[in-house]
């Protein structure tokens, strides 16, 4: 690539017939400003479209982390759901063993409540027919005594 230092430096031949040499440097003059302008221009552009590209990297990378990150959330919202879930679906299971354990226990306080309520009502029976029979017989002996005094 031609560099304005290189145009600067460029000697031409002289010859007879040759171009007036004092046009010829005004214009070579000329060039190697515009070059010169053209060249810091080009060498700017260049450094500004690296740090473009840089940020360019910079905001892909961000991309991606911002990819990974919001699919890493949604992966933990469903494992957070699915967990839920469980624990509710064990807690449900928990409650129906703790009630069913309730609920046996009732039944067989009725149980034991009902055979001690046919004990009772069988002692009652028995003590009634006890005290018949010892009424019974306490009224045969008032008879007989009855009987003995007239």
């Amino acid at each position: 690539m031609l560099t304005p230092l290189d145009i600067h430096n460029k000697e031409f031949k002289r010859s007879f017939r040759g171009y007036s040499e004092e046009e010829v440097d005004e214009f070579l003059d000329r060039v190697i400003k515009d070059y010169e302008q053209l060249y810091r221009d080009n060498m700017e552009l260049k450094e500004t479209l690296e740090r473009i590209n840089s940020k360019l990297e910079h905001y892909q990378h961000m991309e991606n982390t911002l990819h990974n990150t919001l699919v890493i959330a949604q992966e933990t919202a469903e494992e957070v759901k699915l967990n839920a879930k469980k624990e509710s679906e064990l807690l449900m299971k928990e409650g129906e063993v703790r009630a069913q354990k309730l609920v046996d226990e009732a039944t067989l306080k009725v149980r034991r409540a009902l055979n001690e309520y046919e004990d009772l009502k069988k002692q009652a029976n028995v003590y009634r027919t006890r005290m018949l029979t010892l009424v019974q017989a306490q009224m045969e002996m008032l008879k007989t005594s009855q009987e003995d005094e007239n």
